[in-house]
């Protein structure tokens, strides 16, 4: 017998409703649980009170339904049942109750599981993280790559009273090389954003992790502006950047 169950059973050891071997194990319990043995102390004499009840008569006479002096004869047949099948109750909830546990314990245990086998696929065929944009950027930030020269960037775009303001980021690139940014219109309209000079070391290459950061302008709103354009000099684009 479970504590769980003894501290139930003392309402039914009141009545005398347990059966020998239940008895034996309770009374083990009721020896050392003070709780119990308050409890039981109060239900004695509801025990006694129900022992006096007749189901269709009221109560019975003094001396009536004795079996001994001083001793109660046993509750009536209805109040037996009905402490009985609260007993049977208890006992069947409690072991769903055990079941219920051990099953979401288990559905957790296979979710978990089965959460981390996903979140491995799916990190697998993860793209990479984009680079870290400085801290010197400001705005609205736009970030593009091209796979066919290798560079990427950030444009960072603030609106200002005279047009837009322009930070622009920009990784993957080797010189020597001589390279401006185009702010082209939704209409088609250029406008210099403005130009720089690349060494032979590069800037966000191997041997030469930073990147370049500038700051430029346009007359152009930021309403206006389509795309970016990093573009050589000489003529060709490294990099487009849309809006």
């Amino acid at each position: 017998m479970s504590s769980q169950v003894e501290h139930t059973d003392v309402g039914a050891y009141a009545l005398g409703l347990l059966e020998e071997g239940d008895r034996l194990a309770f009374e083990a319990h009721l020896r050392g649980c003070g709780s119990c043995q308050a409890e039981l102390g109060e239900l004695s004499g509801a025990a006694g009170a129900l022992s006096g009840l007749s189901p269709a008569a009221g109560p019975i006479p003094d001396g009536a339904g004795r079996e001994g002096a001083g001793e109660p004869s046993a509750p009536p047949a209805p109040v037996i049942d009905m402490m009985r099948r609260r007993r049977r109750a208890d006992q069947r909830f409690r072991r769903g109750a055990y079941l219920a546990g051990a099953a979401a314990a288990a559905a957790a245990a296979a979710a978990l599981a089965a959460g981390i086998g996903i979140g491995t696929a799916v990190d697998d065929e993860a793209p990479p993280p984009k680079p870290p944009v400085a801290q010197s950027l400001t705005g609205q930030r736009f970030h593009a790559a091209n796979a066919g020269t290798g560079a990427s960037g950030t444009v960072a775009l603030v609106d200002k009273g005279w047009g837009t303001q322009v930070g622009l980021e920009l990784r993957g690139i080797r010189g020597p090389l001589k390279c401006h940014l185009e702010a082209v219109s939704r209409t088609g309209e250029r406008s210099v954003v403005a130009g720089w000079s690349v060494p032979d070391k590069g800037y966000g290459v191997p041997g030469q992790p930073k990147p370049l950061v500038m700051q430029g302008g346009t007359g152009l709103s930021r309403q206006q502006i389509g795309h970016f354009e990093v573009r050589l000099d000489g003529g060709g684009t490294l990099l487009r950047i849309p809006i």
